[in-house]
């Protein structure tokens, strides 16, 4: 089974500027897929492109395999969650969810109204107007209205950015568990890299308006292609050109066995962070390094002369 959503060569360029360049890529059917990258790198662009509020510079968008590039947004079916929600203040929950149905005349308006607001738990707030509502809610109730057009392709722009932090990962816990049960296909855009690895079935990352990789979170976590994906996707040392994540550099006050890469170093700062220590280092070299290191591990003090040593299989190297 092909993909549900193609870009082939796909391009907007603006006068000095080409915010998405010569993207190509598939979103599988039924998956959860994300754009994710720096701020200006295209993902927002791309997403813009996909909905029809742009129109391509030169590519194809293909959806079910049929070219869309020139159909306007209605005609596409696809529906957008839109990072302010843009609810319309002056209407209930219900009237929210149910202003799409009304414009396209669509049978059994109550019922599936009904029940998309069920789905997303805002039963009982069906009265409410956005103002009475909380951040969570409000997001339930933009995810409702476009969930209930039942569309091919659920588009997301940063949607819980504007939730506070122990929200937002409820959240997107919940966002997860609602495509699972749907069995939908989601497209969300985000800039962090945490909710990225975290939600979704594959990512393609960009930079400068170009596909850097794509692959599940592991793949693109353990194994990245460049130092912009290494770097992006998490904290890393740089050793002598080498590139190691903090947790799998080791903390010892001996020389490490022979046949390991080591370094020495000389402890700055530690900071406790519940369920590991962040151990800040500086080596003779006068390299600024990290290490995370387990709780129940040796208590180390700053100033102390310590060697960093790392397994060759955690070693990340890219061609210069």
């Amino acid at each position: 089974m092909g993909p549900i959503l193609e870009l082939d060569r796909l391009s907007k360029h603006y006068p000095g500027h080409r915010a998405v360049d010569e993207v190509t890529l598939g979103v599988p059917r039924g998956s959860f897929f994300s754009l994710l990258g720096p701020s200006g790198c295209g993902k927002t662009t791309t997403l813009r492109l996909i909905a029809g509020f742009e129109e391509p510079t030169s590519g194809e968008i293909r959806l079910h395999g049929k070219v869309i590039n020139h159909k306007r947004p209605y005609e596409r079916n696809v529906s957008t969650v839109f990072q302010n929600y843009a609810l319309f203040p002056h209407l209930t929950v219900r009237e929210n969810v149910e202003f799409g149905l009304l414009r396209r005349r669509a049978a059994r308006l109550k019922e599936r109204t009904r029940e998309v607001i069920e789905l997303v738990r805002l039963t009982g707030k069906e009265s409410r107007r956005p103002a009475e509502l909380s951040g969570g809610e409000r997001q339930r109730v933009a995810l409702a209205r476009s969930l209930v057009l039942e569309p091919d392709v659920l588009l997301l722009d940063e949607p819980l950015s504007a939730l506070d932090p122990n929200l937002r990962k409820q959240v997107r816990s919940e966002l997860k568990s609602l495509q699972r049960r749907l069995g939908a296909t989601f497209l969300f855009v985000t800039h962090d890299q945490e909710e990225a690895l975290s939600m979704s079935d594959q990512i393609a990352l960009m930079n400068a308006g170009r596909i850097e990789q794509v692959g599940c979170p592991q793949e693109l976590y353990l194994r990245p292609r460049t130092r912009f994906a290494a770097s992006f996707l998490g904290a890393l040392n740089w050793i002598d050109g080498i590139g190691v994540r903090p947790e799998t550099l080791r903390v010892a006050r001996d020389v490490p066995p022979g046949g390991l890469n080591s370094v020495a170093a000389s402890i700055e700062q530690t900071v406790f962070l519940g369920d590991c220590f962040h151990i800040e280092l500086r080596t003779v070299a006068g390299e600024s390094l990290v290490a995370r290191v387990e709780r129940g591990a040796s208590c180390f003090e700053p100033g102390e002369q310590v060697h960093l040593w790392w397994m060759p299989e955690d070693e990340l190297r890219f061609p210069e």
